[in-house]
Order: C-alpha cells, then sequence, then structure tokens
C-alpha cells in the first residue's frame, strides 16, 4: 500500500469515529474487501474500485446535509494528492451506490460502479445487515416493529428519502429486494446464503411476536 492510499485509510477511519447507525469505519472497511474481492474476478480497473470503496459513504445523504456535492470524499482525497481526474472518476461512481427506493432504477454505468454497489449491497443484509437495520433504526428512534405499518414500494428517491417506517418494513422495502437486483455473479453467489439467514430471521422474529 502506497503511503498516500494508507493516508487516506487513515483519514476515512478518523473521519467516522463515533457512529452508531452502522455506516462505521467497520461497515467501509467490509465494503472495500467485498469490492476488492467482487474485482478480482471481472475486468475493472481495481485500484478505483479500491478508492471508491472507501469514499462511498463519507457524503451519504442519510448522514450528511450537504451530501450533493460529496465535500468529505473530494476534500480527503485532495488532501491526500490525488488528481483531479482520479478524484472525478471517484466521485462518478460514489454517485451510482446508494439504494434509491423500490421503484428508483439505480443500475450502475461502469462495471467499477457495479462492483462497489454490488459490495456495499452485500453488506446491508445476512445476520451483519440484520444488525445494522436495527443499528441505524434505533440511531433515528425508530420502532422495531409496529404491525399496523404496511411496507412502501417508494416510487422515487424524495419518498424513500421521507420514510419513516420501522425497521421490518425496512427488509421489504430494501433489504430482501437486493440479491435480485446484484450486478456481478460473484456478489449473486454470497448474497444467496445472506439472503435466507434474513428470511428466517424474520421467520424467527414473527413467530416470537405472535407467541
Amino acid at each position: 500500500m502506497t503511503e498516500s492510499k494508507e493516508k487516506l485509510y487513515k483519514a476515512v477511519e478518523h473521519h467516522c469515529e463515533g457512529d452508531s447507525t452502522g455506516h462505521d469505519w467497520w461497515h467501509i472497511y467490509r465494503v472495500v474487501k467485498l469490492a476488492l474481492r467482487i474485482g478480482e474476478q471481472e475486468n475493472v480497473n481495481i485500484e478505483l474500485v479500491e478508492i471508491a470503496a472507501l469514499m462511498h459513504d463519507l457524503d451519504d445523504w442519510k448522514l450528511s446535509s450537504d451530501s450533493e456535492n460529496y465535500p468529505n470524499a473530494r476534500k480527503l482525497l485532495k488532501e491526500n494528492n490525488f488528481d483531479q481526474s482520479t478524484i472525478d472518476r471517484v466521485i462518478e461512481i460514489v454517485e451510482q451506490v446508494s439504494f434509491k427506493g423500490a421503484g428508483v432504477d439505480t443500475t450502475p454505468r461502469s462495471i467499477e460502479a457495479m462492483v462497489v454497489q454490488d459490495a456495499d449491497r452485500l453488506d446491508a443484509i445476512g445476520a451483519i445487515g440484520v444488525a445494522r437495520a436495527f443499528a441505524f433504526g434505533g440511531s433515528k428512534g425508530r420502532p422495531l416493529y409496529a404491525p399496523e405499518v404496511e411496507p412502501q414500494m417508494h416510487q422515487s428517491f424524495e419518498e424513500y428519502k421521507q420514510s419513516k417506517g420501522h425497521t421490518i418494513n425496512h427488509f421489504y422495502e430494501k433489504l430482501l429486494l437486493l440479491k435480485d437486483r446484484l450486478n456481478t455473479n460473484t456478489a449473486k453467489e454470497i448474497a444467496t446464503e445472506r439472503h435466507k439467514f434474513m428470511q428466517l430471521f424474520l421467520d424467527q422474529f414473527y413467530k416470537e411476536w405472535n407467541i
């Protein structure tokens, strides 16, 4: 690892200190590792994939009031001597990562963006995905479950951003949809077991809820 890249890793870790929403340093670390694993099986610019995965949540709209211009990612990349062309390419990938609602097409435009999007979505499902969902819900003051509130298949990003539903609904509105929206075969293979775990979790949750 180059000195510049090592400093960038440390800067991102420092930026994420204190996060309790499930978008902490370890989430980013896992996404980087998954992106590298998937990228090894695809014809990608692996350096670009790694840096974009590292940057992907620094300006997430759920965490930042100024997410549109990606100020945190741009600042850290510039401070660590990445040239403007690389910065622009990284931001272009990061722009394509987020889920924006069940009815919103977020198909990436490049293989690098497909890989980073897949890595991020894999970390949203399975056992870690379940843990992260409840961590985020708790951080936003949302109930675990409210049986009278049905899931909503949001048809626009604005609808999705305004949603304040309970955490169990989030499984139906997003998490259970992700397996079939992955881009690469490697990610689809990894997703199979994780998806099954979420289904088993929900079965057990309802069994205990309805005792």
